[in-house]
């Protein structure tokens, strides 16, 4: 019978797609959740936490607890080492914190911009995969790519998309979170970087 790991990195993800579903059919609750700069000015600072819990739809949702699933297990093995046991969890929230602040510093004073989704956390938990496993085959909409070079293309397209400014995707979020997971791995376990780059070298081809 296969058994569900069920691991910090599971119940985020089940907390996260109950709170998600529940916002979609309550909107004063995801007026709540969302990360709103104004809301600040309230001292509703949970914000800065709960906005990772929402996301915009069902694809929005489905794709962060996919890429969650598949890497967040591996980088909870490395971070559960530290606090108790509970590291990947305070890592995790960091990342949403660390994400969304260049973007809050940017727009704390415009009423009419506000963000949601987990993607900073997420974007955290996939780029210090990638400093374990560089070369490692990552799904992208069905097609393999390599963790990085996909982490290239994903950093060139959100900088590009961001300077264009004409969709609904804080890319800011995905950059910030992307460097909150490289820095903080490698500040806690800095023999990383020659992993890394000793991994880099191996051409898997």
């Amino acid at each position: 019978m296969f058994e569900l790991p069920f691991n910090h990195t599971v119940t985020i993800i089940i907390i996260t797609v109950i709170i998600s579903f529940l916002a979609f059919s309550n909107q004063n609750l995801m007026n709540r959740l969302i990360f709103w700069p104004p809301a600040m000015q309230k001292g509703q600072y949970d914000r800065f936490i709960t906005h990772g819990f929402v996301h915009a739809d069902g694809m929005h949702l489905l794709f962060n607890m996919f890429t969650l699933f598949f890497f967040g297990s591996i980088i909870e093995t490395f971070y559960r080492q530290y606090l108790f046991d509970l590291g990947f969890v305070l890592f995790y929230l960091g990342g949403l914190i660390a994400a969304i602040i260049p973007s809050y510093l940017q727009h704390k004073n415009d009423h009419r911009w506000a963000s949601l989704g987990a993607s900073g956390a997420v974007s955290a938990v996939l780029f210090a995969y990638i400093l374990f496993e560089p070369w490692k085959l990552i799904f992208v909409f069905f097609i393999p790519v390599p963790a990085i070079i996909f982490a290239i293309l994903y950093v060139v397209y959100s900088i590009w998309s961001g300077k264009k400014g004409n969709s609904n995707i804080n890319h800011s979020a995905h950059l910030w979170g992307a460097a909150y997971g490289v820095i903080i791995t490698i500040i806690i376990e800095p023999r990383l970087i020659p992993h890394f780059l000793n991994k880099l070298s191996n051409l898997p081809f």
